[in-house]
């Protein structure tokens, strides 16, 4: 039997074999800690640079500060728009996994109105490039206090204090001052048309109507910037460098408060605008329009159920019924048409014409009815507008023509914007032949001219047409633009705003502006003046002339007597009007109002009127001084136009 050989272990060989494989594993690790050195070479300091500038970046922010927006004062320095601190709720969306559900949570949490969330998705929907979104702004400190105890629950949101635009006087001054209100697409539109996108960078409200709008970028300021040093939550935590924003400038307006306020209690109840002007500057002292509305209920945003309360409100308290109301001016323009009237020679002071209480236009049937059923006799020009006689202005304007009639008037100011600074103004209608042949296809008629005679028609205007126009009446044909903007507070002191005075009308005879103050001023001392009443007992002189604009044409009686306002529906009754200035030798202030379905006519308006002298000439005499918020810097005003009518109105009294 052969025994198996067993093989002997070739150690030489196995020694080989492990020293071929330890040189080659230390030659990877070589390798490899080799590449591993290159590529630390690389980042440390071949790549040193650009990997710094990628840490800065997600280590060191630069965030935009908004600046404080400018103050808002009237001519006195009393507040009228100021900006408050304010507790907001804001939260960052992409920190949030459950978006709704954690919001419905917080406004369980903080008893807040449910609607918060939809209007939060909708505001998420227009964001521009804000990673915090405000939620809900006025927080009162209990909600702040529970939500702090609270915040851990609740990644993403925080509590935030700010600056909030707050008007203090509320509605009293809405349509003259404006809101702001949270920045929109159309707003950023109109932002990158102007260049002005990148100054908004931290903004969240701008102006959106009124003053607040016109004046925006003086009120706005510059944007700031700040460096800041973040963690990885991308929360703040120390600021590195910064850079303060340059609040906006204050403004000062011509505006009065208490005579806001007091021209805004006689509207109390009433649908109506009052305009009250400095007549030797066309500074507005009063702006009213009623109703009106908070303007705080827009500056975080409104909510859907109150606006759509305003909108649905028949009352319309969002039209601002100062520079967009249009109405017919009634007898208000009788002045104006008296002197067209002298103007074109086609009365003098001395020419009459009788009213037996109607006027004929031969070959036609229908009467043009006066106010007074048995007529004002024999009437000229100074009767015609003491008593506001409608006869003697339809014999006037059919002589004219309403060729003439729309040539003058616009000359007037009448069909055009007034320019006062606001952007909310129409410029109403002045009709004219071509204006109805390109509206309507159709010929002009005598009749249509002679309802024109006695500011009813297609004729319209707005109440500040009114008032610069009556201003043109009391200065001797001198235009000012109106302006609510009195001075603006620059770095360098208090800089005036230049009054700007267009071209004068000119008249072919100065003596016609006496003639028509002379009437205007015995609207009040004649007995039989339509504002007598209302002034008899002034302790200055004044110039009216008072104006009731049909409504609806309302039907007549058996006895040819036309039924009476308070007979009929309320939104069918007679506006009222009114025009007046004071003092009548050297006017200084210019009013005019005008009252929806109040009925009665101007003699409603007038005792408004009186009112609103009576406490401006007060004033004065408390003060002794010019109504102005300084006296030391007081603008150097132009001197009075020459007062003509001042020996035509003693003769008259006499």
């Amino acid at each position: 039997m052969r025994t198996k050989r067993v093989a002997i272990r070739n150690h030489q060989a196995e020694s080989q074999l492990f020293f071929r494989r330890a040189v080659t594993s230390i030659v990877l690790v070589g390798l490899i800690f080799l590449i591993l050195l290159i590529n630390l070479y690389r980042l440390q300091v071949t790549s040193f640079k650009e990997f710094q500038t990628r840490s800065n970046s997600n280590r060191i922010m630069v965030l935009p500060v908004a600046p404080n927006r400018g103050l808002i004062m009237d001519r006195h320095g009393e507040l009228l728009a100021e900006n408050t601190p304010v507790y907001s709720l804001e939260v960052i969306p992409e920190e949030i996994p459950t978006l709704r559900a954690t919001l419905e949570e917080v406004v369980e949490l903080l008893n807040l109105p449910e609607e918060l969330v939809d209007q939060f998705f909708n505001s998420l929907r227009q964001s521009r490039r804000f990673p915090q979104i405000p939620f809900t702004d006025n927080l009162t400190e209990q909600q702040v206090a529970r939500f702090s105890v609270n915040q851990h629950r609740y990644p993403g949101i925080s509590v935030e204090a700010r600056l909030q635009r707050h008007y203090p006087h509320a509605e009293l001054f809405t349509h003259a001052i404006g809101y702001v209100g949270r920045i929109n697409r159309k707003d950023v539109e109109r932002l990158r048309e102007n260049d002005s996108y990148a100054n908004y960078a931290a903004t969240r409200t701008i102006g959106k109507l009124g003053i607040e709008r016109y004046y925006e970028d003086t009120l706005h300021g510059q944007v700031g910037y700040q460096t800041v040093e973040v963690n990885n939550r991308g929360r703040v935590v120390r600021t590195l460098e910064f850079n303060p924003p340059k609040p906006g400038h204050d403004i000062y307006l011509e505006l009065d408060l208490e005579l806001q306020r007091l021209a805004y209690e006689q509207l109390e109840g009433r649908r109506g605008a009052i305009i009250m002007l400095d007549a030797q500057t066309g500074g507005v002292l009063a702006f009213t329009s009623a109703p009106s509305y908070d303007p705080n209920w827009f500056v975080s945003g409104i909510s859907s159920a109150r606006y759509r309360s305003l909108l649905e409100n028949p009352d319309n308290p969002l039209i601002n019924r100062a520079t967009q109301g249009r109405y017919p001016p009634a007898s208000t323009i009788k002045p104006h048409l008296g002197l067209l009237g002298l103007v074109d020679g086609i009365v003098t002071r001395e020419t009459r014409v009788w009213d037996p209480g109607w006027f004929e236009i031969e070959g036609v049937e229908r009467r043009f009815r006066d106010w007074r059923t048995y007529g004002h006799g024999w009437v000229n020009i100074d009767k015609a507008i003491i008593e506001s006689c409608n006869t003697y202005y339809y014999d006037l304007a059919l002589k004219l023509g309403i060729d003439r009639i729309s040539e003058f008037m616009s000359k007037m100011g009448f069909g055009e914007r007034t320019g006062i600074d606001i952007h909310e103004e129409n410029s109403a209608l002045l009709p004219s032949r071509d204006w109805k042949r390109g509206r309507y296809g159709e010929a002009w008629y005598a009749g249509e001219t002679v309802s024109v005679g006695i500011g009813q028609s297609y004729w319209t205007v707005t109440p500040m047409q009114l008032a610069t126009t009556t201003q043109l009446l009391a200065t001797n044909g001198r235009k000012y633009v109106p302006r609510l903007l009195r001075a603006t507070n620059h770095e360098q002191g208090i800089v005036f705003n230049p009054i700007q005075e267009r071209p004068a009308l000119e008249i072919n005879n100065p003596r016609h502006w006496a003639t028509i103050q002379s009437a205007m001023a015995q609207v009040i001392t004649n007995i039989h003046g339509t504002a007598h009443n209302s002034f008899k007992d002034a302790s200055y002189t004044a110039a009216s002339k008072t104006g009731t604009a049909q409504v609806a044409e309302l039907s007549v009686d058996a006895d040819d007597n036309r039924i009476k306002n308070e007979d009929v529906a309320e939104r069918l009754r007679d506006n009222a009007t009114y025009i007046g200035f004071a003092p009548v030798e050297q006017p200084e202030i210019i009013i005019a109002i005008a009252i929806e379905n109040v009925g009665g006519g101007g003699r409603n308006a007038a005792p408004i009127a009186r009112v609103l002298m009576d406490s401006y000439f007060s004033s004065l005499r408390e003060n002794n001084a010019p109504r102005s918020f300084i006296n030391s810097q007081e603008e150097q005003l132009p001197a009075a136009a020459p007062g003509t009518a001042h020996t035509e109105v003693t003769d008259a009294n006499n």
